[in-house]
């Protein structure tokens, strides 16, 4: 099985580039041309979030004009730029439910979880959230299982998202230490690639589609991006059970080339 994880692509309404530079729009019709030429393709694309940069009506039906060219299943969760009920509305109930909700119709099973505090750019989890996922989980414990929400439950050593916090990762944490099943939770939000252990499983955020952060182990910049090819992740779960992540680069260069002297 092959899942095509992207995140965080910002589009604006038609015509505007993301904070006056940033070509979103143009970026994720790349990565849409891209994984529908992939062979094998993808059994599905999921969005980790921020699809839109406003999260309004004309930016999510901005969104869902480039994505509707994928042949596959297409899932969301929102982010912290998206407003959840617009999303939902927008995309319908099958590409993006309102709340949590469970896809259960392929090798893994694939939870959604709406990790968003309206309002606020931090993440949060109630515990009627932690409770619904206790019930999902237990149905099937045995089950290989993926997470996906926007906020990455821990801190990664990025400033801005740190002080953001995420309310409730306590709760989540609980309920995901008591399975084994759980593959991965799969994050944006960072703007970066960053994998972190964390309660018996692992945390993995993936890059924006086209405008990255910058490093800063220090943590006293201010928060900026860079501009950057687009890409995403391919998540293939194996034959032999195991989830292995490729970092998938748009960058234009020279090659490919044989290892071997050229000329």
């Amino acid at each position: 099985m092959l899942i095509a994880h992207i995140s965080d692509t910002h589009i604006t309404s038609p015509g505007n580039k993301t904070y006056g530079v940033a070509p979103m729009a143009e970026n994720l019709a790349r990565c849409v041309e891209h994984i529908s030429q992939m062979v094998p393709r993808p059994d599905v694309v999921f969005h980790s979030g921020d699809v839109t940069n406003a999260g309004t009506a004309a930016e999510v039906r901005h969104a869902v004009a480039l994505l509707e060219k994928l042949d596959c299943p297409v899932f969301m969760v929102p982010g912290n730029h998206d407003n959840g009920r617009v999303l939902s509305d927008e995309c319908g109930s099958t590409i993006c439910p309102m709340g949590d909700y469970v896809v259960d119709d392929f090798p893994l099973r694939l939870i959604g979880m709406d990790s968003t505090d309206p309002g606020k750019p931090g993440g949060k989890i109630t515990t009627a959230q932690a409770g619904w996922l206790e019930t999902q989980l237990s149905s099937e414990p045995e089950k290989p299982t993926l997470i996906f929400m926007h906020h990455p439950p821990v801190k990664c050593g990025v400033r801005e998202s740190d002080r953001d916090g995420f309310v409730g990762a306590d709760l989540l944490g609980e309920v995901v230490g008591k399975y084994n099943n759980i593959e991965r939770i799969l994050c944006g939000h960072i703007h970066l690639l960053i994998h972190a252990r964390w309660q018996g499983t692992v945390v993995t955020t993936a890059p924006s589609t086209g405008m990255q952060l910058g490093l800063d182990l220090t943590m006293e910049k201010e928060p900026a991006f860079s501009l950057t090819e687009p890409g995403y992740l391919l998540h293939d779960w194996t034959q032999q059970q195991q989830l292995i992540t490729h970092t998938v680069s748009l960058a234009r260069g020279e090659g490919p080339y044989l290892f071997e002297e050229q000329g």
